[in-house]
């Protein structure tokens, strides 16, 4: 079996790469161009732009692939503020020159297109939306992936393709950049631990509750969507339990090294002060968000495996190791 996933070389493509590879796959990487990195569980790379659409077109044609994974595109919301215009090429131009390839190229292949749980928008404390949901987008990024999602159905419904797509919730794990949240919390807390920063702990807004699931669930969830997924559905991929973010920054807290190594030299417990950062706190925030995984588990036998005290057990340990 062929794969070719676009976005190979982001945080959730260098997870799914291996999941993929593990199981008989020949995956070629489509990156933007000059990257240097090579991970060895990529059998070839491509380079190239989704908003080249011949770029796009001549790497499908090149790898001649059973399955697709389109990872590719702008995938912070609070970057999106700032580039409103920027996300939305990436992220519905990028996705349209991927389907188009496909249709023109490789027509039999299997398509997952990979959008967000953040489109549904706002909704109710104590509830779990479901994929049948309308679509409430309240930042760009949320609007550029409701508009993917709809290019991605069109899709399938005038050209014939076999997509698949997602409203993955939130994810981390080892390897995700410090501009999302638990990874800049570890980030901060490996830096106070090697005494390269004060105990202060700088946060944006922690009233929110979120869904959040470890990255390497994620990878095999879509390995299982691309085996067993219904053609044409889309599935919430997500834990379908809320976490409040004021809890995961205690729970972070506690898991540092700082109170443990003060008390022993000065006989005193100094906790790690959270202090509110103005400047990373969004123009639009949804107070609760957590996803109904249902149709998925129905559909798949997908949950997710891995406990979350895990995931910030590896998160933190990643950051320490990077060192930055």
């Amino acid at each position: 079996m062929k794969t070719l996933v676009t976005g190979a070389l982001g945080f959730v493509g260098r997870h799914l790469a291996p999941a993929l590879a593990a199981g008989g796959h020949e995956v070629t990487g489509f990156v933007e161009r000059g990257a240097a990195d090579r991970p060895s569980s990529f059998r070839a790379i491509a380079e190239g732009d989704v908003l080249d659409a011949a770029s796009v077109a001549a790497t499908v044609a090149a790898a001649s692939p059973s399955w697709v994974v389109h990872l590719a595109g702008q995938s912070s919301a609070a970057i999106s503020f700032e580039k409103p215009v920027d996300t939305y090429r990436l992220n519905v131009i990028g996705t349209r020159n991927v389907l188009d390839a496909v249709r023109d190229h490789a027509p039999r292949a299997r398509v997952l297109v990979i959008g967000s749980g953040e489109a549904y928008g706002p909704q109710p404390e104590g509830s779990r939306v479901a994929e049948s949901a309308p679509f409430h987008p309240v930042s760009p990024y949320a609007a550029s992936k409701a508009a993917a999602d709809a290019v991605a159905e069109a899709a399938a419904r005038r050209d014939g393709l076999d997509v698949v797509r997602t409203r993955s919730f939130g994810h981390t794990g080892p390897g995700q950049s410090p501009t999302f949240a638990i990874p800049s919390f570890a980030r901060q807390i490996a830096a106070i631990e090697a005494g390269r920063a004060e105990p202060v702990l700088r946060v944006g807004n922690l009233d929110v509750t979120r869904d959040l699931t470890d990255v390497r669930d994620v990878a095999l969830g879509y390995v299982a969507l691309l085996e067993r997924g219904r053609r044409g559905a889309a599935y919430n991929v997500c834990r379908g339990e809320g976490v409040r973010l004021s809890d995961v920054v205690r729970a972070m807290v506690a898991r540092s090294r700082v109170a443990i190594r003060v008390e022993m030299v000065a006989r005193s417990r100094v906790a790690i002060r959270v202090e509110v950062d103005p400047a990373r706190m969004r123009p639009a925030d949804l107070p609760w968000l957590v996803g109904d995984g249902e149709a998925m588990a129905r559909d798949t036998g997908w949950r997710p495996a891995i406990p979350f005290e895990r995931t910030l057990d590896d998160v933190i340990a990643d950051a320490r190791t990077r060192g930055d």
